[in-house]
Parts: C-alpha cells; structure tokens; sequence
C-alpha cells in the first residue's frame, strides 16, 4: 500500500473515531452537570463530597476531550507529529483521571447511599408539602407506589405530625395512598372519616412498601450508566491512541528521504 493512502486511510479513521469520542465526551460532560447542578435530583439536596467531585470530574472530563479532539484534528489534518505527540499524552492523562472517577464513583457507592438515607430521612421530619424537596418526595412515593423510607411508620419522625401527638399512622403524606382526594390547603390525607375534611384530604390504600429499595435500584443504575460511559470514552481513546502512533509513524516515514 501506497504511503499517501495509508495516510488518508489513518486520517479518514482518525475522524471517525475522534467524533464518537466527542460525542461521548459531551455525554459525560452533560453528567457531570445533572449531577452538580439537578434541582429535581435528591442527590443534590445534601449531596456528599465525594458525588460533588465525582459531578466536577465529570464536567471537566467533558470539557477536556473538547480541546484534546481540537487538538488531535488540527495535528491529523495539517500533519503535525508534535501536535500528534501532544495528542497522545493528553488521551494518557484523559485516561488516568477518568480511571480515578470511576473508582471514586465505586469507592463511595456506600457513603452515596447512606446519604441518600439521611437526604430523606431529613426530607420526613421537615416534610409540609410545599416545598421543592417535599415535591420531589410526593412523586417519589406517588410513581414509586411506596411511602417512606423503610414504610409508612417512618412518617411518625414527622415533626408536625408528634406535635399532634398521633401515634398511629392516622394521616399520612395523600402521595402515600393509591388514591386521595387532597384538599386545597394541606398535603396530608387520612383513611379516618374523622379525621378528614375539612382539615385533611381523605385516602385509600395506602403503600406498606417503603421507597429505599426503589431509590438504591435508582442509584445503582445511574451509577452503572456513568461507569459505561466513562468505560466506553476509555476504550475510544485506546483506539485513538494506537491510530495516533501508526498515523505518527505514517508521518514520520513520508518526512525520510
């Protein structure tokens, strides 16, 4: 094969694989923003430090393969091996740190996950129906078909319910009853004719099953999308790199006389 078609057939290569890697890039990028910057997330209510770096990483990670791709294509396209050079150190250095992400994610599944535990616990006591994190938990158990963390008898940590001094789950959050008519003025519905309207929205049925299981499978699955992810950005970048070297040595060949 001719020298000047090996060339553009590395070159042709190059491209291809160089704009899988900056899609895949921007995927990781735009994770690393849902996971730092998500209002509608319960990870980002009180979210540990080790998911707030692993988020920043992210982001960086994403903006980092935008400027080696510039990098690589201006090398590949004009023919310049130090810029090819310089390609190849920065896919080095891009598969380091997203080797340290991944296992940062790994590491700390369990300290992501007891914080999501303390995240809703915090949510139960404080919970008045009104606010953003009370919202977010209403559809949790309401598309969830759960209540609670563990189940319903965790609402008795409610600190408006023990200021009634209710010690049976007499009312509970109407997103906790496969069917409820609420009322406009409160979030708590209740099975008790006498405890329901005017004051309260009456319910049907409420869930036993608590949220935390349906939460971690939630979690885990994230967890496993941004590990995929960040794998299938690595093996792009393995191939880049060998298609770097051979398009280097291609070059270095032609510059002989």
């Amino acid at each position: 094969m001719k020298l000047d078609v090996k060339i553009q057939m590395l070159n042709f290569f190059f491209e291809v694989f160089n704009f899988i890697f900056l899609v895949l890039g921007f995927s990781v990028c735009g994770i690393g923003l849902w996971i730092r910057f998500d209002g509608g997330s319960l990870l980002n209510v009180h979210a540990p430090d080790e998911l707030r770096v692993v988020g920043a990483g992210l982001m960086l990670i994403g903006l980092v393969v935008l400027a080696v791709s510039i990098v690589g294509i201006v090398g590949a396209i004009k023919e310049v091996r130090v810029l090819l050079l310089v390609y190849m150190g920065l896919l080095i250095a891009l598969v380091l740190g997203q080797l340290f992400i991944a296992l940062l994610l790994l590491i700390n599944r369990n300290t992501i996950e007891q914080s999501l535990d303390q995240t809703v616990d915090q949510i139960i006591v404080s919970y008045r129906g009104h606010n953003r994190t009370d919202t977010l938990m209403d559809r949790i158990q309401r598309y969830g078909s759960c209540c609670g963390r563990n189940g319903p008898s965790d609402w008795r940590l409610n600190s408006f319910l023990q200021s009634l001094n209710l010690t049976n789950r007499d009312l509970l959050p109407c997103s906790c009853f496969n069917s409820s008519r609420p009322t406009a003025d409160s979030p708590w519905c209740s099975e008790l004719q006498n405890l329901t309207r005017p004051v309260y929205g009456e319910g049907g049925g409420s869930y036993e099953q608590g949220c935390r299981q349906k939460l971690i499978d939630w979690l885990q699955e994230n967890m496993l999308t941004v590990v995929a992810m960040d794998t299938a950005l690595m093996l792009i970048q393995v191939v880049q790199f060998v298609i770097s070297v051979y398009l280097y040595r291609a070059l270095g060949s032609r510059t002989v006389p």
